[in-house]
């Protein structure tokens, strides 16, 4: 009879001891706030959200032990174990961790450890699986990606500056990143040879087992060219900007009794309920038992732009059926036209409806779905990323609705109140059809489809997402690609959305 042998445990390493001085600061980089959040919270939250990693160690900066300890409470980071100050060297830092974490193992007892610089926040869950894999067969991994640029060898000859003494096959050349993965034997056992050398220095670990174990070979794990690490003041903007287009694959649908067991007795209410994708996702969650109001100009005579009907509406429902669990509004105005040439009222129509009209539903909302812990899901437009040419009142007012998204997932997480974005690639909507008339069959996503994918949304624990909704086979690999991957191919491939 075969024994099963238990995995080793996996802990992650945060190392998060550089001051911020190339980045123009007063403060350690990994604390700058980068969407929102501080830069060191995103990098917790990937490993947190990690399944294959069991524990977190985070080596900070001396004298900031007790700001990432205030972070990691706000935050709920469960999986981080303990902050420890690092040492005033990269060497001395991983001395620290390798102690840390060989603390309560009995002997002969091993475990994986992947050590990461915190100021790389946009970490993939791919390469944290692939790392933690590879030590399944192997003692050591590094992360690298090939290097799109030439790489030159230079020498110096006193004034006259660098000249050029080689320049290496780029072919074989690649640009390392972190998490770097070892077996905690195997690296503990190259910093005790390390030891006897009085020259010792090294900037990575990787390069300890190479040099000190040339026997171990170290395995290659195919990193991101989005796993960027936050150094120079150019490094911050480009994190932020990635940050605010990060799109999420939507959650994986449900079964059809799950979809009932979760919104039985739930109240949902949607406005733009009147048609389209409100319409469908009000008629979708009616059928699974939840109790739907779905208010709409044209059927309840409900104006999103007017904050009383807004304040009646929700009040309404909650006195009815004591609780609201999920607000929606997909009402939205769409007016082709330039710019110049558009009247005082179109203008002051876009503004409220696709603007004032989410901030007061909101507003209002908040009190009900803090008792309930629910979510306000909004909506948004690919076009959110860069402004249309004729249609800028729209694509700005889209815009505003990422940003009040983010901002509020943040405002609300107090009080479990989740807020989510659906961004639909182009939709078959009446308010499409009525601003660009007919299209070609098949070129646009179907109101149901991105209905699905809402209600999915709102059964989920997601907040703060952008979620994008595209036509594609779900079980195609882009449909699994992370946030970053998506954002990515979405700024070369955007199409107007709903």
């Amino acid at each position: 009879m075969s024994q099963h042998i238990a995995k080793p445990r996996t802990t992650a390493v945060i190392l998060a001891g550089g001051t911020g001085q190339r980045v123009g600061l007063s403060i350690p980089k990994q604390l700058l706030k980068i969407a929102g959040k501080a830069v060191i919270e995103h990098t917790l939250t990937t490993f947190e959200n990690a399944d294959s990693i069991d524990d977190i160690i985070v080596l900070m900066a001396p004298g900031y032990v007790p700001d990432v300890e205030k972070i990691v409470a706000k935050a709920g980071l469960t999986k981080v174990a303990k902050v420890i100050e690092g040492g005033s060297t990269r060497n001395e830092t991983t001395e620290r961790a390798i102690a840390a974490l060989g603390e309560g193992l009995a002997e002969g007892e091993d475990r994986n450890v992947l050590f990461h610089d915190a100021v790389r926040p946009l970490l993939s869950q791919r390469v944290i699986d692939d790392c933690v894999t590879a030590l399944e067969r192997y003692q050591a991994v590094d992360v690298a990606i090939p290097s799109a640029d030439t790489i030159i060898v230079t020498r110096t000859h006193g004034e006259d500056g660098e000249f050029i003494t080689e320049i290496p096959d780029r072919s074989r050349l690649r640009r390392g990143q972190t998490p770097q993965a070892f077996k905690l034997s195997t690296i503990r056992r190259a910093y005790e040879v390390a030891a006897g050398d009085p020259n010792f220095q090294a900037t990575d670990d990787c390069s300890v087992v190479l040099k000190y174990l040339p026997d171990v070979p170290i395995h290659v794990v195919a990193g991101d060219e989005y796993n960027m690490k936050v150094t120079q003041p150019v490094d911050v903007f480009i994190a932020d900007k990635l940050f605010q287009l990060a799109s999420t694959a939507a959650p994986e649908q449900k079964g059809e009794e799950v979809y009932r067991e979760l919104l039985t007795g739930r109240t949902m209410v949607v406005f733009g309920g009147s048609y389209g994708i409100g319409k469908d996702i009000a008629e979708l969650a009616e059928s699974y038992g939840a109790t739907v109001y779905a208010l709409g100009r044209s059927t309840t005579g409900t104006h999103v732009e007017n904050p009383e009907e807004v304040d009646d509406a929700l009040s309404k429902a909650y006195a009815e059926t004591g609780r609201i669990d999920y607000v929606v509004n997909t009402a939205g105005v769409l007016r082709i036209g330039k710019l110049a040439e558009t009247d005082n009222a179109t203008i002051e129509e876009a503004l409220k409806v696709n603007y004032l009209a989410p901030v007061q539903i909101a507003r209002s909302a908040y009190k009900y779905l803090a008792e309930t812990k629910g979510q306000l899901l909004l909506y948004t437009s690919s076009s959110y990323t860069r402004g249309r040419a004729e249609y800028s009142l729209y694509s700005s007012t889209k815009a505003a609705m990422v940003n009040l998204t983010q901002a509020l997932s943040d405002e609300w997480a107090g009080d479990a109140v989740r807020v989510n974005c659906i961004n639909p690639e182009r939709t078959a909507t009446p308010m499409r059809t009525k601003a660009f008339g007919q299209e070609p069959a098949g070129s646009l996503l179907s109101s149901e489809a991105v209905a699905r994918t809402s209600l999915d949304v709102l059964l989920s624990e997601l907040t703060g997402h952008v979620i994008d909704v595209r036509q594609q086979d779900p079980t195609a690999g882009a449909a699994r690609a992370s946030g970053f991957e998506q954002a990515l191919a979405s700024v070369l491939d955007r199409q107007d959305g709903m």
